[in-house]
């Protein structure tokens, strides 16, 4: 049985009891496991001057396979966040976002069934931004309106919005291709098209020409408001969601509402030949003790398939769903009312259901 070497990254806030929960059901599933520990986050930064030290990469660059907890920075850190800055350094040009339904989990849907697909690299997410007031920004402002006869107030801040035809091509295939594989039956890409003609229009003609060599797969076509509206009134109707950086980070969290909360809506981050997965929730959700590991246990499970051990991650899943289904004790963001499980407890039925099976 081949044991597989994973880097294991516990985060800040929730992170560390949520990815251990995580591992321990990995672990109970019986796949062979060696974790490599790699600490990062606001209290690394203050020891080595970074929350996303150099070794934290290497080792995912060796291992190939990550499962990581939120990480923070300090407040004063200037540069950007460091979950940004992985999915950067290390291109994990993929955001896969699965929010399915529960039927013990508390939502006013039944049969949900989506998945954001989002493009990790680009668009509002650059990281390129001019601060107001500063010469770089007047500089730029005097550009545009010289060169487009379109004055903005001199009193604004910048960010560049970037979409080139590379990266579009790459997500709208990996879509594609994730819903061929998966057995999915429609691609919908979402854009704002109609206004952005040379940034989201360019999305968009990435995403039909892509759509153009994969006929067997049905693919639509919706404004992002339009899809966002949709979404709430009938989510059900949609199955694969191919969005740009920003309009993916929204409609994951939209997504994740609609089945009951980030606490059970897992994720991954996916380039070529590198995996990286980590719940949809940042570092303080919920507490010491009461925040909800299912959503990084889901994760692990995304992991182990991706790893080629699809029984045990599918047993996992179907262990998620018994304790979720049978609604007895549930962790406080899924119960409304009454008496919540610790984040100990949850994870100890999780494995109880696992093992006992």
């Amino acid at each position: 049985m081949v044991r597989h070497r994973i880097t294991l990254i516990p985060g800040d806030g929730v992170g560390p009891e949520v990815v251990d929960a995580a591992r321990r059901a990995v672990e109970a599933t019986g796949v062979p496991v060696e974790w490599d520990v790699q600490e990062a986050g606001a209290e690394v930064a203050r020891r080595e001057g970074t929350p996303l030290p150099e070794r934290v990469l290497d080792s995912i660059r060796a291992n190939r396979v990550a499962l990581k907890g939120p990480l923070s920075a300090p407040v004063e850190w200037s540069r950007g966040s460091p979950n940004v800055e992985l999915r950067r350094a290390l291109d994990l040009y993929a955001g896969v976002r699965p929010c399915r339904s529960f039927a013990g989990a508390p939502s006013r849907y039944r049969d949900v069934d989506v998945v954001v697909i989002r493009e990790n690299t680009e668009d509002s997410y650059t990281g390129i931004e001019l601060e107001q007031g500063t010469r770089e920004t007047a500089d730029l402002l005097r550009f545009v309106e010289r060169t487009t006869g379109q004055r903005v107030r001199e009193d604004s801040g910048l960010s560049v919005k970037a979409i080139s035809v590379g990266a579009s091509r790459r997500i709208a295939r990996f879509a594609f291709a994730y819903a061929r594989r998966h057995g999915r039956r429609t691609v919908t890409v979402g854009h704002k098209a109609n206004i952005m003609k040379w940034s989201d229009g360019l999305f968009l003609e990435a995403a039909r020409e892509v759509a153009g060599q994969n006929g067997d797969l049905g693919f639509e076509e919706r404004i992002i408001d339009n899809l966002c509206m949709q979404l709430v009134r009938r989510p059900q109707d949609h199955d694969v969601l191919l969005l740009p950086n920003l309009y993916g980070d929204i409609v994951a969290d939209l997504c994740a509402g609609l089945v009951g909360g980030h606490g059970l809506a897992p994720g991954a981050d996916l380039g070529d030949g590198l995996a990286v997965f980590d719940a949809q929730h940042g570092s303080r959700t919920g507490g010491p003790g009461v925040a909800n590991p299912m959503a990084m246990v889901l994760s692990g499970a995304m992991m182990l398939r991706h790893l080629g051990e699809g029984e045990a991650g599918g047993r996992l899943e179907a262990a998620v769903a018994r304790v979720v289904d049978g609604g007895r004790r549930l962790t406080a963001d899924l119960v409304p009312t009454g008496e919540a499980a610790s984040t100990v407890e949850i994870r100890d039925a999780v494995i109880s259901e696992l093992v006992s099976r």
